[in-house]
């Protein structure tokens, strides 16, 4: 049961980080360049690998501090995005540049690397991270990279039938309201833990 709640946690939270965030916008800029099954294979790799090291830093920093504290660092860390989400990631004129002049050979390996580079950092990798450091690695990593695939998914099928008609604001606005109900949470939570 505690797998299942750890996938689904760690879904849930990387699909809300995703929403709005940067490596979305390139996840849909590479969709008008590239098919749409390269793209998603892409950015299955390149989350895999990401969100590998993700959970491999959330074991170490696990094994190292107290859970309590952790806890409360997550809440705190959550609140951060929300605030993160509320701002905004924006897709510069240089980030079309250089993901579009990373034509490595095949549109896959092209797709993998820029979406790898522009991850690592990223919003969606710290989350996997807070979460990863309150459950087992495997169920975070399947979970995590689930939910990054779905939230691009879901962006690039939309912007298809959409265009640029997306309520990019009201997104960021939701994505963050959750980032605090569930920072605020933590954070309560955190603080009794600690408290005693």
């Amino acid at each position: 049961m505690e797998f299942l709640l750890a996938i689904a946690a760690s879904t849930a939270v990387v699909f809300v980080a995703e929403l709005g965030d940067k490596t979305q916008l390139v996840a849909m800029s590479l969709a008008t360049r590239y098919r749409a099954a390269t793209v998603l294979l892409g950015i299955t790799i390149a989350t895999l690998l990401v969100h590998g090291l993700s959970v491999l830093i959330a074991e170490v920093v696990g094994l190292a501090l107290p859970t309590d504290w952790i806890t409360l660092a997550a809440g705190i860390a959550f609140v951060g995005f929300g605030v993160w989400t509320l701002l905004g990631d924006e897709l510069t004129d240089k980030d079309e540049e250089r993901a579009a002049s990373r034509r490595i050979g095949s549109g896959l390996i092209t797709v993998a690397v820029v979406f790898f580079t522009a991850e690592l950092g990223d919003k969606t990798m710290l989350a996997t991270i807070t979460v990863g450091t309150h459950y087992d690695w495997l169920p975070v990593w399947i979970g995590s990279t689930v939910g990054m695939v779905v939230a691009d998914a879901l962006a690039i099928a939309l912007a298809a039938v959409l265009g640029k008609k997306l309520p990019e604001r009201a997104v960021q606005i939701g994505a963050a309201l959750l980032f605090f109900l569930a920072g605020g949470a933590m954070v309560v939570e955190g603080v009794r833990a600690v408290a005693g």
